[in-house]
């Protein structure tokens, strides 16, 4: 079995982290760049920067924090938000970031998708999607809608569905954040999580509802997810990654040793 990545995300409003549930009430944390050494020296696999009123708000991406960031720490990291057309993708890999997420702009336009995998390769390319629950199962066989611009928007698309799709168009990778379990700390969103993670064969990302390592382990061992976005458990100073994977470890869970 391959080792699991263990992703702090790192929500960025006006070149500050801020952290939320479900959306709303953000509050803000600390400096990006401060927060990203921090968490690279503390042994996580990877980082993910979202811009998050970027696409709302109509505006391109923070390019010099991108830099900022790619000259700070050693470690891959992807960046989403104020994605618009295929030369922001090149803007944002030139200035250092590994990945772009797409998320309300694939929904627009899927060509991105390919367009983007055609051009810097389906290893740069990740979906955003935030699903939430939805007891229409004639509308949404999976039981979950995609949402976009933050929540603001329903697309009207099923979950599961978008993820197929997505995965043909070239995606190389997908983020489930779930909507419902964002900024709760209760956990993961397993169903949704499990039912990608089995139909696709390109890494699966769980992100939304990390309060314990043993979320973590559930959402690996359970819902066969590649890798997890954590933010509160660690924005806190509750966990310390050291400490997320010790546990992962003493739990079965193959992860990267920094200890």
């Amino acid at each position: 079995m391959l080792t699991k990545r263990i992703v702090p995300c790192l929500d960025v409003h006006n070149r500050v982290v801020t952290k939320g549930v479900k959306f709303q009430n953000n509050v803000e944390i600390g400096d990006p760049i401060e927060m990203a050494v921090a968490y690279s020296d503390g042994g996580c696999d990877e980082l993910v920067f979202y811009d998050i009123t970027a696409s709302a708000e109509r505006r391109p991406i923070d390019i010099e924090m991108v830099r900022d960031v790619a000259k700070a720490v050693q470690i891959p990291f992807a960046v989403g938000g104020g994605i618009s057309e295929l030369a922001d993708m090149y803007r944002v890999l030139d200035a250092g970031a590994e990945k772009v997420s797409v998320n309300s702009l694939a929904v627009r336009s899927p060509q991105i998708i390919a367009d983007g995998a055609k051009a810097f390769g389906s290893q740069c390319i990740v979906l955003g999607m935030d699903p939430v629950a939805h007891n229409d199962r004639e509308r949404f066989p999976s039981g979950y809608e995609v949402t976009t611009q933050g929540f603001r928007t329903r697309t009207g698309m099923d979950a599961l569905e978008w993820a197929r799709r997505a995965e043909g168009l070239g995606v190389g990778e997908i983020v489930v954040n779930s909507v419902d379990a964002d900024g709760t700390r209760d956990g993961f969103e397993l169903t949704l999580t499990g039912m990608i993670a089995r139909e696709v064969r390109i890494p699966v990302v769980a992100s939304g509802g990390a309060g314990t390592p043993q979320h973590l382990a559930d959402v690996f061992l359970k819902a066969r997810a590649d890798a997890a976005i954590i933010a509160s458990m660690v924005h806190t100073g509750d966990y310390t990654i050291a400490v997320i994977k010790q546990e992962l470890d003493q739990a079965g869970v193959p992860i990267r040793r920094h200890w």
